[in-house]
């Protein structure tokens, strides 16, 4: 059933200025907390997957519990994928929905209204820490497994009762897939704690993906890539499907990869890399104190303004001040660039490429870099970003890299490119996603959303400072 009235006060809203985002949200709860016919008539399963064969829902609308408990059961890998093109088709083969498009916003606003139903509701059981669940075993604690798949539409309604069958398995890896873990249909550790955190905290993370995504001025194209920097995935998107997905490993908590947009210009194949300034002040200058040959051995040079070479044994490395030269790596597969990459020009001077570390994509737990993004089959993205200039097909790419020679590829036609963070969205099949917040940003960005909303309410009750909020 459409829920029509939240949706036109969520518009109201939008264009007052002393209401932020997030009270919209809010004020849509209290909205469907009111709507007490509507409450006892909607289905309760609105959160999960729907299967993909099924007519998209009209808009304002929610999915239902009998849509998404039918769907397909993603599958577990029988061995873990252990090539890079492996692990991009097993990631791929997931779904071929973007994480952000055009209608990304208004998905998230319809989920969040979705939620918030179920919260007017009660939300969802806490599963004790201590049960126990084991495929084809009788358990205590299997009703309320059921009773909590059900309210977030991994399992059909039906399905309320029973031992731990193989249907409660593919419930449990529908709501593993949604939260980007590992779909075993067995309640892992993380998997419970996924399972227990509140429908109220996932109505924040709606929130505060929403807000950031308001933000945000893309130029979508017919071709464009997305990072979305907590999921760890990038997708390479055309004509509105994904067609190609790589793990990433995004920036470390401490040193966060940036939102962004821009434009991707060129690939570079067999690239140097220049250190960044505050590495060579602080990790390089300290390698170098314990040990004098590191940039020897780590084939780095170190240049002057004019890129003329400088004696490493004449530099201070005390790392007391800032450093008046550059190093930079040469080319090679010691390289920490790796044999690729991604020109993207923007104010953070962060940009996508290869890693000679490659065992690190095997890792859930990709967020180890100093802020850019490292790409799983990055060779792949190369090919497919050349796609239009017959030249530069997988093959010659490979070829050219073999040379071992430096090569710079400019776009024939430039590519646009979104870094986004987003802990909740909701794809085109109505598919509620979910991730952690890992640099901890949401509640951040939530608190000074309210703080702004309190000052702007403020300021029109006050005769000196009414005008601001106008």
């Amino acid at each position: 059933m459409p829920i029509r009235a939240p949706v036109a006060g969520l518009v109201l809203m939008g264009k007052t200025r002393q209401m932020s985002k997030r009270h919209a949200v809010i004020i849509a709860t209290a909205l469907l907390a009111s709507a007490s016919a509507l409450a006892q008539t909607e289905t309760t399963g609105q959160a999960g997957p729907r299967t993909n064969t099924s007519p998209a829902a009209p808009s304002g609308t929610v999915p239902t519990a009998a849509n998404t408990a039918h769907a397909a059961a993603p599958k577990a890998a029988a061995t873990p994928a252990s090539t890079a093109e492996s692990r991009s088709a097993a990631a791929l083969a997931l779904t071929h929905e973007p994480t952000y498009d055009e209608g990304t916003a208004q998905r998230i606003k319809d989920a969040a209204l979705s939620y918030s139903d179920l919260a007017v509701r009660g939300g969802w059981p806490m599963i004790p820490a201590e049960a126990k669940f084991a495929l084809g075993v009788q358990g205590s604690h299997d009703d309320l497994l059921r009773k909590r798949l059900i309210l977030s539409g991994d399992l059909a309604a039906a399905r309320a009762s029973g031992g731990f069958d193989q249907d409660l398995a593919d419930g449990v890896k529908r709501f593993q897939a949604r939260h980007g873990l590992a779909p075993t249909g067995m309640i892992t550790p993380r998997t419970l704690a996924a399972m227990n955190v509140p429908v109220q905290k996932r109505i924040r993370q709606l929130e505060a993906s929403l807000e950031r995504l308001e933000n945000i001025n893309f130029s979508f194209g017919q071709r464009y890539v997305v990072v979305n920097i907590p999921a760890a995935y990038a997708e390479a998107i055309e004509n509105d499907v994904v067609v190609r997905r790589y793990r990433v490993i995004v920036g470390k908590t401490e040193k966060p990869s940036p939102t962004l947009t821009a434009q991707i210009t060129g690939v570079v194949l067999n690239p140097t890399w220049t250190v960044p300034s505050s590495i060579a002040k602080t990790e390089i200058s300290a390698h170098m104190r314990k040990d004098p040959t590191y940039l020897s051995r780590m084939h780095m040079e170190v240049l002057d303004a004019h890129d003329n070479p400088i004696d490493p044994h004449s530099v201070d490395w005390s790392g007391t001040h800032a450093p008046n030269f550059t190093v930079r790596q040469q080319n090679g597969s010691f390289n920490a660039l790796g044999a690729v990459k991604i020109d993207m020009p923007n104010s953070y001077s962060v940009y996508m490429h290869d890693t000679n570390q490659r065992s690190l994509f095997s890792d859930d737990y990709r967020f180890d870099s100093h802020g850019c993004s490292r790409v799983d089959n990055v060779r792949d993205l190369a090919a497919w970003l050349l796609k239009d200039q017959p030249k530069w097909t997988r093959a010659a790419i490979d070829a050219e890299i073999s040379t071992g020679q430096h090569q710079e590829v400019a776009m024939a036609r430039k590519v646009p490119v979104a870094w986004v963070y987003l802990t909740a969205w909701m794809t085109k099949d109505q598919t509620i996603q979910f991730r952690n917040d890992v640099y901890n940003q949401d509640e951040q960005l939530l608190e000074a959303t309210a703080e702004e909303a309190a000052f702007f309410s403020n300021a029109g009750n006050h005769p000196l400072t009414a005008h601001m909020a106008q």
